[in-house]
């Protein structure tokens, strides 16, 4: 089961986040994508983790630390999203300083602080430009080409140039018109960009399409896979997705891939439901080549992140590793990979339902004022009684999440 069946005050059923399940997929076998901030992010992945990373998906994206920890290079040369009026937008092919972007890896790689480059030559790199893109400029690809070039053969690597697309994620038949800016930043361009991304990545030789998504699209918790145990404090939603194909789930001797694939700004589950994390189209691809896809989420910061995007500028002027193996979403990404990397859960295992009283008396959880928390993680779970229960998920040792097991 995906989760507790809640009602809503709505009367609609709905599912409440469970634990991140162990699927054991092919740590050889990961790739990553995405549109807009989370192709900026997809770069930033495989370059910081190259000898993890198989290949990589890049719509409407540039170079890794292209804005260098600034966001008006970010809004004036990575894109032209700046605020009208104040930022003029100066992006031109070169205007992100390419030569200077590929010193700052290899000095970030002499320092261990992103994999060796060497990783890099080895990867397979898929990439999209719309012609009509006003966000993220074709010119801004164009540097992207020459950054990859520098580190990846020519002939890994696949740029495709539409020129009726607008900035947006192409499919063959969900969304908006090609040409047209705007949520839910899916275009129907005639293009299955999940798809072609997917099969150049893997080689070429995967499997038709399903019809119709037959496995599961579990809702789990992210909060868990910082280091504070708070989403929100690195611009992460509470809730992630990931959809595992019926081979991939709870099979065994099963051996799946694993992709990572991340919305764009203003495309997280909160601005558009569930449009991208169901019909983008990596679903389909999914169930008939046995690959889990997690599609991590972001959430919106008034003053600093107001779009929800990924932080390929360090949007909160806090983490000024952002960029490498140290960063903040950097990290949570990766454990997330490395739970579905990780042994098999069993369905139940590891859970245990109990008065909030018993969990306090078996360790599981802690009092304060009459209420009580969850070990590990702090989660409140009510009142420190014999009537109020509660379901605890073990994580790691003393580390417990309320919640439901998968």
């Amino acid at each position: 089961m995906t989760g507790v069946l809640l009602w809503s005050a709505s009367g609609a059923v709905i599912a409440a986040p469970v634990v991140l399940p162990g699927l054991g997929v092919d740590n050889d076998e990961t790739s990553v994508s995405g549109l807009s901030s989370g192709a900026f992010m997809a770069v930033q992945f495989s370059v910081a983790y190259s000898a993890d990373i198989k290949g990589a998906g890049v719509i409407a994206g540039g170079p890794y630390y292209c804005a260098q920890g600034h966001v008006d290079i970010a809004t004036s040369r990575c894109s032209c999203t700046g605020i009208p009026f104040f930022s003029a937008c100066e992006v031109a092919r070169g205007a992100t300083d390419v030569p200077r972007l590929a010193g700052i890896t290899d000095r970030l790689a002499a320092e261990g602080k992103v994999d060796p480059v060497s990783g890099l030559s080895a990867q397979r790199i898929w990439m999209f430009t719309g012609g009509r893109d006003s966000e993220v400029p074709s010119a801004v690809m164009e540097d992207l080409n020459d950054y990859y070039r520098r580190y990846v053969p020519a002939a890994q690597i696949h740029f495709v140039k539409d020129p009726r697309a607008e900035h947006t994620f192409p499919t063959e038949n969900f969304g908006n018109d090609c040409g047209q800016l705007g949520s839910p930043y899916l275009g129907k361009c005639g293009i299955d960009a999940a798809g072609e991304l997917l099969n150049w990545i893997y080689g070429g030789n995967l499997n038709p399409r399903s019809d119709r998504q037959s496995g599961r699209l579990i809702k789990f918790d992210q909060n868990e896979f910082t280091e504070s145990g708070n989403a929100a404090a690195v611009g992460l939603g509470d809730t992630g997705y990931v959809y595992v194909p019926a081979a991939c789930d709870h099979q065994p001797g099963a051996r799946c891939r694993l992709h990572v694939a991340f919305h764009g700004c203003r495309q997280n589950v909160t601005a558009v439901d569930e449009d991208f994390v169901r019909h983008a189209g990596y679903n389909l691809w999914a169930d008939t080549n046995g690959i889990v896809v997690l599609y991590p989420q972001t959430r919106a910061r008034f003053a600093t992140n107001p779009n929800a995007c990924w932080d390929w500028f360090d949007f909160s002027r806090s983490d000024p590793d952002y960029a490498n193996k140290d960063g903040r979403q950097m990290g949570a990404i990766k454990a997330m990979m490395s739970r579905l990397a990780g042994q098999r859960t069993p369905s139940g295992q590891g859970c245990f339902t109990a008065s909030n009283t018993d969990h306090v008396r078996a360790g599981r959880a802690y009092d304060r004022f009459f209420f009580a928390f969850a070990a590990g993680s702090g989660k409140l779970l009510g009142f420190d009684n014999d009537f109020t229960f509660t379901t605890l998920k073990q994580t790691a040792p003393q580390f417990y999440l309320p919640g439901n097991c998968p």
